[in-house]
Order: structure tokens, then C-alpha cells, then sequence
């Protein structure tokens, strides 16, 4: 079965005969789109919504009710935690004090601020512990005008005078930027480029192609934004993703633009071949990826949904460079793509990648074929291996992350641990209670003595009615702190039990809290059916690409297992603190909520994106010889280098995440870099040569074309001309 007619006529060899031929137009066409779309998406785009309610939930019903009926709360809060050796009345301390109070008072972005001093409930019977609630008067206020409080703050502590500020915009106003993280693993990615292609040129052309695609593609998300709103580390994701992927798919275009320079077709057909082959892969593969993270509307949820088309339009952007933009570049470099070059290198590489002798064959074709020889027992060890890996994704828990999961130079986390000592772990999860009421002044005694006797409760505040007389509201403390198990046990048991018991079946259990544990226990009901999705929708497109059931079944076991043993191996970090210290994370901690749901759809696509360059290259060794054996040897052999680049590259670029702040963040780039070097290790190098070997010819089996795979005839391969 011939490939060459669709290569030499189809409309992917007319693309690229136009970016070759028209390069400075296309290139112009490319910069002038690049710089109009940043300009309006950078200046104009969408402010990032970070608001993870919504639904039917408990939470998002007892928000609702709060924001309708009781508008003065819907402002954000800091809280100042205060904690004196010699107790807050030391004239030393309380001059102190009250100075960081009148300065917080005083400030631009905040309201009238209570002195612990005129409120003794807002101090600990011994007096050495106090707080006070810090109002902002702007709920959009940004976190340049929180972080000179957060500073004030932490330059006031010391000398017996322990100080922090709590709260959300605190938190984020204190939260360095990701600083040159990305920076490093584009270094990273330029020398694994330069080791693989001997060449500054050939090194530059995909990190050139990526940059601009990333630059219009994040530029084009924020205009998005306006019709999706999307969560504010969706940047930063998009950023990783398209980094990750442009610079992958224009290293597989370059490589097959250079072998077919080497096998002596001029420049136009090389690039012709380039992307009619590699090119092709590049579409369907992106196309995968994009698939996937179109999945994550399936959660229902509007911050993926949002984090999902963001994401989506990146990796778009990139795919469309890959086949445009680069074709023009290869126009401009031509036979020049191995300019300023490593002689040394590129001596090393003319043997091997040519394969000119089938005598004289490489290490990939050698363990290869040595797999074949064994492939039960190398099926058996490399699915044993990963099985072990993801054991520990069976003890996963969702949460999102607060003040005590952050460094502990963080003022936010001086604060919780002063909070926790002064007013128990309890304080920084408030349980609010929100029901609508029949009669001004309605009696919710009953409820609130109920929850007070709750074993967990450690206290609750009197009921406040709204001023329209239609909402009641109260706060429960918990005894236990924002990350622990109890406490999630302790919000089922009021839902469940104590609040219908005690007539409040109408009462919603909300607050950050429960708004947390309801969003994990929402995304933990529907992740099956967004993996179903993806898994379905992936394998059909898998299935036009290569023709084959078997291989798109197998492609998708073997992507579950990858993902699975990055899960299990982010658990034993993260959450059971195996080696965290290492990789940056501060302290033993639930996995963030939407880091699992996230790196699904991510991996699922990148790890098929692996499948299809080896799968493609080995179908195309089958339609010359026919025979499986010979198709995988040399498909493993022609892509193993490749692969291997690619791959170290992702991984270069995702563990930059660990230089990172960002405690989620740090989450998602450990486990995509663990997915990552497990496909391309355990999976490509081992599974796929095994399970191809142990299948034989059943690997092409597609329904109504038993026969016509019989028929290409098991011959030598032919001479190769172009």
C-alpha cells in the first residue's frame, strides 16, 4: 500500500509548497498576526476567574444566598494574627501593635479595621494571642496594592512581636512570580536540541517557531477569555503545554526535512516530505492533544471548562506553526539547516542516520529485536513495574491547597500556625451555614445548638438575619484544620444527620471550606466519565491515523498505564512526603483538586502523541515489507533518538514547574515530567515492541480489511528514492 500519491498531491503538499515558495509572505503574514493579537489580547484580555462553585452543591447554593441577600459580605478579608511573648498589654508590644493597625487602617484598599484592644473577643483568655479582621473595600483589588500590607506585616514581626497576614489575596499578593523557570527549561531544551542536531540552525528553528506560536497563542487565550473564563494558572499551564509541544513538533518536521536532505532530495521536496510525513503526525497528533483537553468540559465545572478551551487554543496555534510557519523557515535555511555545527556530532550521526547497512545495525534496533526474543517476560516485568507506580494512586486525596501547605517563610503561614495556637487548626476553615427564612428574626436557636453540641465543633457564632429579613446566616469552627480528613467527615455528618435532625434540611453548609470539599468530591463523581470521553474520542482518531483497532487499543492501555504510575508517584511524594522536601514541597499535603483531572487529558494527549510518530513510522516500514517484525525494529530504530529528545525535552520544560512557587503548580509539572519519562522509557522502548511481537499480524486488524492487510507482500524493502 503506497503513500507517495497523497504525499506528492494532497492538500498537506500544497501547504508546504506554499509556505516554501511564498516564506517571506507567509513569514510577514505570521509576525504582523503575532504582534496584533498580543497587542489586543495583552492589553484587552480577559481578567482570569477563579471561582471554582457552581452547581447544585451545598456551597454554591449557601454563596448564592449569601451574595443575594448579605452584599456586605461579599468583599474580601485579611486577617491580621497577632502573638506576644509578654502578652499583647506590654507597652513595648502594644505600641507595636497598634502602629501595624493604624497603618493597615490608614491603607488605600481597606476599611475601618477593630483593635483587639476594644473587642476581648478577638483575644485569647491568656492575652498573648489576638486578631483582626482587615476588610478591603475592593473585591477586584489587585495583588500589587495587598502585597506593601503583606510587607508591612512581615517587617513589623520580631524582637517578641509575632505577626502574619491570612486570607486569600494575602496569600496570592505574597506568592513570588514563576521568575525564569520557564527560561531555564528553554536553556535546557536548546542543548538536548544542539546535542541531537549538531546544529545552532537546525536548533533554532523549533524554539523560534514555538516562541512565536506560544506568544500569539497565550495572546489569543486571554481574547478567549472573554467568552471562557479561565482560572489565572491557566497562563502558566498553556505556556508549559505549548513550550513542551511546539518545540517537540517542529524537532519531528526538522529531523524528517534533514534525513530527506541526506537521502538527496533538494530542499522544496524535502520540505514537501517533511510535512506530508512528520507533518501529517503533527496534525493528528495535536489534533489528540487538543481532544483531550476539550474532555475537561465533560466535569461540568466552568473554571476547567475555561482552562480547557484556553489550553486548547495554544496548543491550536503551535500545531498550525508546525505546518506554516516552520515550512517558511526551512525556506529561508534550505540546505544551510546544518550551518554552525559540531563536526564531531554531526561525523557520529551521518552513519547512523541513514542506515545504510542492514548488517551493521544501531543500539535501538539491537534491543529491539532483543525484546522481540522475550516479549512475554519484557511485557510482564515493564507492566509489573508500572502497576507498582501507580499503587499508590489508590490512597488519593482532593483538596485545594491553603495557608498551611505554603512555605514557611510565607506570612500567610506564620499566620495560620499564631491562628491555630490561639484559636485552634479549626479557624482557618470556617463552616457558614445560609438558609432562607420565613419571618424576619426567625428562629434558627434550634440549628445552631445542634451544631454547637456536634462532636468537631469547636464553636459557632449567633445567627445574623439579612436586612431584607429573607436570609439567616452563622459560622461554625471545626476543631480539626482546612486539610484534615475529619473535617471533611465532620461536613457529611452535618448534611447528613445533625441538620435534618434538628429541623434544618433547608440550611446549605458553604464557606471556603465545604466550597472546596464539594468541589473535589464533584470532580472525584465525573473524572470517569471525562476519561471515558477522552479515551473514546482519542482512539477513534487513532484508528484513521493507523489503520488499525489493535494498535489504538493498545495505545490506550498503555497511556492509562503511564498516567496511572505519574499519579501513584505524585501521591508518594506530595502526600505522603516521600522525598517532598526534595522536589520543593513544604509539608505532607492532600493532591490539589484539579491537578488529577488536569493531567489526565494532558498526558493522555502527549503520551499519544509519542504513539502516533512511532506507530506511524512503523506502518510505514510495514506498507514497504509487509512483514510486523521488520516494521517495528525499524520504526523503533529510526524514532527512538527522536523520541528520546522529545521527551527529555518535556521533561526539561516540566520540571522547571518544581523552581516554581505555585504548590499546584509544583504538583502538575512533577507528574507530567514522571509520565513523561515513563512512556518513552517503559512504554515506547519496552511494552510497544513487546505487545506488537506477542499480536504478529493481528496488530493490523481493522473490521472489513482482514484481507487487504494479507496481501502487502512480505518483500525486502525497496530502494528508497524520496
Amino acid at each position: 500500500m503506497s503513500t507517495e500519491t497523497p504525499r506528492a498531491n494532497g492538500a498537506l503538499a500544497g501547504l508546504a509548497r506554499f509556505c516554501y515558495r511564498r516564506r517571506r509572505l507567509v513569514l510577514l503574514a505570521w509576525i504582523a498576526g503575532v504582534v496584533a493579537v498580543a497587542f489586543v489580547g495583552f492589553g484587552y484580555g480577559a481578567a482570569p476567574d477563579n471561582s471554582y462553585s457552581g452547581g447544585g452543591s451545598d456551597s454554591a447554593k449557601a454563596q448564592a444566598l449569601i451574595e443575594r441577600h448579605f452584599p456586605e459580605q461579599r468583599g474580601d478579608t485579611l486577617t491580621l494574627a497577632i502573638k506576644a511573648e509578654n502578652g499583647i498589654d506590654d507597652p513595648w508590644a502594644r505600641q507595636r501593635i497598634e502602629e501595624v493597625i493604624g497603618r493597615l487602617d490608614a491603607s488605600s484598599v481597606t476599611g475601618p479595621v477593630t483593635s483587639p484592644y476594644q473587642d476581648a473577643t478577638l483575644v485569647t483568655k491568656d492575652r498573648t494571642i489576638a486578631r483582626t479582621i482587615v476588610p478591603l473595600t475592593d473585591p477586584d483589588v489587585a495583588k500589587t496594592s495587598v502585597k506593601p500590607l503583606v510587607d508591612l506585616v512581615k517587617e513589623a514581626s520580631g524582637d517578641g512581636v509575632a505577626l502574619g497576614l491570612a486570607g486569600d489575596k494575602a496569600e496570592k499578593a505574597e506568592t513570588p512570580p514563576q521568575g525564569p523557570a520557564e527560561a531555564i527549561g528553554l536553556l535546557t531544551a536548546a542543548v538536548i536540541l544542539f546535542i541531537a542536531f549538531g546544529s545552532l540552525v537546525a536548533m533554532g528553528l523549533p524554539i523560534v517557531t514555538a516562541l512565536i506560536a506560544i506568544l500569539g497563542g497565550v495572546a489569543l487565550m486571554k481574547l478567549v477569555g472573554h467568552l471562557a473564563p479561565s482560572p489565572d494558572f491557566t497562563v502558566l499551564v498553556a505556556v508549559l503545554i505549548g513550550l513542551g509541544v511546539g518545540i517537540d513538533y517542529a524537532l519531528f518536521i526538522v529531523t524528517r526535512f534533514r534525513e530527506a536532505l541526506q537521502e538527496g532530495e533538494g530542499p522544496e521536496a524535502a520540505t514537501v516530505t517533511a510535512i506530508t510525513t512528520a507533518g501529517h503526525a503533527v496534525l493528528f497528533a495535536g489534533t489528540t492533544v487538543v481532544i483531550a483537553l476539550l474532555g475537561l468540559i465533560a466535569m461540568g465545572q466552568k473554571m476547567m471548562t475555561g482552562v480547557a478551551i484556553g489550553a486548547s487554543v495554544t496548543v491550536l496555534v503551535t500545531m498550525t506553526a508546525a505546518v506554516t510557519l516552520l515550512p517558511a523557515f526551512l525556506g529561508f535555511t534550505g540546505r544551510r539547516i546544518d550551518s554552525l555545527r559540531l563536526p564531531r556530532a554531526l561525523t557520529r550521526r551521518r552513519g547512523k542516520d541513514s542506515f545504510p547497512a542492514r548488517e551493521r545495525r544501531t543500539p535501538a534496533e539491537r534491543w529491539a529485536a532483543a525484546v522481540q526474543r522475550r516479549p512475554r517476560i519484557a511485557a510482564l516485568l515493564a507492566g509489573a513495574v508500572l502497576l507498582v507506580l501507580a499503587a499508590p494512586a489508590l490512597s488519593m486525596r482532593l483538596s485545594l491547597p491553603d495557608a498551611s501547605v505554603q512555605p514557611h517563610d510565607r506570612s500567610s503561614y506564620a499566620a495560620y500556625e499564631i491562628l491555630s495556637e490561639g484559636f485552634g487548626p479549626g479557624y482557618g476553615a470556617p463552616l457558614v451555614f445560609a438558609t432562607q427564612v420565613g419571618a424576619p428574626g426567625a428562629d434558627l436557636n434550634a440549628v445552631v445548638d445542634a451544631v454547637r453540641n456536634t462532636e468537631g465543633v469547636a464553636y459557632a457564632t449567633e445567627p445574623r438575619v439579612s436586612r431584607d429579613g429573607i436570609a439567616a446566616t452563622f459560622v461554625a469552627f471545626p476543631t480539626t484544620g482546612f486539610q484534615d480528613e475529619a473535617t471533611t467527615g465532620l461536613v457529611h455528618e452535618l448534611r447528613d444527620g445533625v441538620l435534618p435532625g434538628a429541623g434544618g434540611t433547608d440550611v446549605y453548609v458553604g464557606g471556603p471550606n465545604a466550597g472546596a470539599i464539594d468541589f473535589a468530591e464533584e470532580t472525584g463523581a465525573r473524572l470517569p466519565l471525562m476519561i471515558a470521553v477522552v479515551i473514546v474520542l482519542s482512539l477513534l482518531l487513532l484508528v484513521v491515523l493507523v489503520r488499525s483497532v489493535t494498535i489504538a487499543l493498545q495505545a490506550a492501555v498503555m497511556n492509562l498505564l503511564s498516567i496511572g504510575a505519574a499519579y501513584g508517584v505524585v501521591v508518594a511524594i506530595v502526600q505522603w512526603g516521600w522525598l517532598g522536601s526534595v522536589f520543593g514541597f513544604p509539608t505532607e499535603m492532600p493532591i490539589t483538586t484539579w491537578v488529577p483531572m488536569m493531567m489526565f487529558p494532558l498526558l493522555f494527549g502527549l503520551s499519544m502523541d509519542y504513539e502516533v510518530f512511532l506507530v506511524s513510522r512503523v506502518r510505514e516500514e510495514y506498507e514497504r515489507t509487509g512483514d510486523t517484525r521488520t516494521a517495528v525494529v525499524r520504526g523503533l530504530a529510526r524514532t527512538a533518538k527522536l523520541i528520546t529528545a522529545a521527551a527529555a525535552i518535556m521533561i526539561a520544560i516540566f520540571t522547571t514547574a518544581l523552581l516554581g512557587p505555585d504548590v499546584s503548580v509544583k504538583q502538575i509539572g512533577l507528574g507530567m515530567a514522571v509520565a513523561v519519562f515513563v512512556d518513552a522509557t517503559i512504554i515506547r522502548l519496552v511494552l510497544v515492541p513487546a505487545v506488537m511481537e506477542l499480536c504478529g499480524e493481528s496488530n493490523w486488524w481493522m473490521p472489513g480489511r482482514r484481507r487487504a492487510a494479507k496481501e502487502v507482500p512480505a518483500a525486502p524493502a525497496p530502494t528508497r528514492t524520496g
